[in-house]
Parts: structure tokens; C-alpha cells; sequence
């Protein structure tokens, strides 16, 4: 049961990847074309996965029953789900003296504004910087300076936040039907550090 967990989570980390450089060879100057829901879907494939497989194959090794095990997958799941979007958010929270730390056009953030924005707005945004400055954002400094403060002004970064708290709490409610101990605080802990924002 062990292997099959691990192979298992292994073959989601490998699709998962293949995906990410398939997306990554073409130029970063327009967005796929995804929600939040399928954004979800890749990020468990190649980030959480493994983690939430490996939090399930350790209960089975401890011979847990099946709903233990199934609240381990749970904390794995949705910690390193929140540990996504912590990381996918540090361009748009951290206090950082640079203007210009890069993010990703398919982060988290830049999903959500799109969803809230209409794809085709947020599209000609782009197109619209790239145009005005004749270079492809992914060679322009400037460009993502401007498109992070569109991100920044709507919705997108106030809702990744929302996003990743939710899942924190998920991980956190999953650790409750653990027994109180060290362990269990080390988690959670853990929990806390990927959904805390200045």
C-alpha cells in the first residue's frame, strides 16, 4: 500500500512538471488560460501530491485506520496547498527595497485578478504594456512593474490571501482529530507561518 502511495504521487509529480515546462518553453507574454480551479488542479499534481500521499503512507505505516489516514492526506493536501499561494503571493506582500521581484503571470494571483477581471481585459492589458514599450513583458522590468500594480489594485492579491487562510484552516481542522502533543504543534505551526501576512 505504501509503494503504491508513493508511486502513485511520484507519477502526479512527474505530470505535473511535464506540464509546468511545457508552459514554461513558450514566452511568459500571455496567460494560460485557466481558473482558480484548475490552477488547484496542477498545483496538486506537482506540489502537493507528494506531501499529502507521504503524510498517508506514514499513517499506514503506523497502522492507522483509513479515516486517520485520510486526515493526514488532508493536512499534507492543503498545507502544501497553502504553501503555494504563500510562496505565488511574496512578490506582491514581501517589504522588499526592489520594485521590480518577478512573479508569474499564471501565479495565483494573477489567475484570480484575470477571473475577476474578464480574460480578454487582462489580455489586452498585457498586450497593451507590451505594445506601448515594444518588448515582450518577459524581457521588461517595466511591464511587470505595471501589471503587478493592476494585480495589486484589484482583487487578485486580497483573494489569494483569502484563498490560502482557507486553506490553512482545512489543514489545521485535519490536525485536530490527532491526539494533543508536540508533533501536532510542530504542524500546525507550520500551518501558521504559510498564512501569515505583514
Amino acid at each position: 500500500q505504501v509503494v503504491e502511495l508513493i508511486s502513485s504521487a511520484i507519477g502526479d509529480l512527474v505530470q505535473g512538471i511535464y506540464y509546468e515546462n511545457s508552459k514554461s518553453s513558450e514566452e511568459n507574454c500571455l496567460t494560460d488560460d485557466i481558473g482558480i480551479s484548475r490552477w488547484k488542479e496542477q498545483v496538486f499534481l506537482s506540489h502537493s501530491a507528494l506531501l499529502a500521499k507521504s503524510c498517508q503512507a506514514a499513517m499506514e505505516l503506523a497502522k492507522h485506520s483509513a479515516e486517520i489516514q485520510d486526515m493526514a492526506f488532508q493536512y499534507g493536501k492543503h498545507m502544501s496547498m497553502s504553501h503555494k499561494l504563500h510562496s505565488d503571493l511574496q512578490p506582491f506582500v514581501k517589504e522588499t527595497s526592489s520594485d521590480t521581484m518577478a512573479f508569474s503571470l499564471n501565479s495565483a494571483p494573477a489567475i484570480l485578478h484575470q477571473e475577476f477581471r474578464g480574460r480578454e481585459a487582462w489580455l489586452k492589458q498585457i498586450r497593451d504594456n507590451c505594445a506601448r514599450l515594444k518588448r515582450p513583458p518577459h524581457r521588461c522590468a517595466c511591464v511587470f512593474q505595471q501589471l503587478r500594480e493592476a494585480i495589486e489594485a484589484g482583487k487578485g492579491v486580497t483573494s489569494a490571501i483569502d484563498l490560502c487562510r482557507c486553506h490553512g484552516n482545512r489543514a489545521l481542522a485535519a490536525l485536530e482529530r490527532f491526539p494533543p502533543s508536540e508533533a501536532r504543534d510542530a504542524l500546525a505551526n507550520i500551518v501558521y507561518a504559510v498564512t501569515r501576512f505583514p
